[in-house]
């Protein structure tokens, strides 16, 4: 199994905007720290605005960034709206199969199992997980991190 560039690109755009706080994130700033073009970021951000992953800013100073926290948004929660398809075998495709085995086929269960398993591993990581597992991912996306507030002891 293979996921597409499509969910590849979708967790790195939320990673960005998770990176980038609660700053609004541009396509352009996106697309150049990952080395794509913004007509293919623009294409990602309709399902995932739609699914309600991202939230649009429009205008001169819009962007996109996440409507909730990274946290709460698992990588499940992302490939399944940008893959069209986990039909791992024809048995699992809608339609007619040729298989004369397809009701009392092993295959069928082990494979179903194994793509239950991949969803259970999904939905127990988040964005928050990815971005934090870098530490210095502002510098890698060339983000500037805001000026933390200092402590000071009393």
């Amino acid at each position: 199994m293979r996921l597409t560039k499509q969910t590849n690109y979708a967790v790195r755009m939320l990673m960005y905007c998770a990176a980038n706080g609660e700053k609004l994130s541009r396509i352009p700033e996106i697309a150049k720290a990952y080395g794509v073009s913004e007509l293919f970021l623009f294409k990602i951000l309709q399902p995932l605005t739609k699914a309600g992953l991202v939230e649009t800013v429009r205008g001169r100073n819009g962007g996109v960034r996440l409507p909730r926290p990274a946290s709460e948004i698992s990588l499940f929660d992302v490939i399944k709206v940008t893959e069209d398809s986990f039909a791992m075998a024809e048995c699992f495709e809608a339609g007619e199969i040729e298989c004369p085995l397809v009701d009392s086929c092993g295959l069928n269960t082990a494979l179903r199992k194994a793509l239950n398993a991949f969803f259970e591993v999904l939905e127990g990581y988040t964005i928050d997980d990815l971005v934090k597992a870098r530490p210095q991912i502002h510098f890698l996306l060339g983000i500037e991190e805001t000026a933390r507030p200092q402590t000071s002891a009393a």
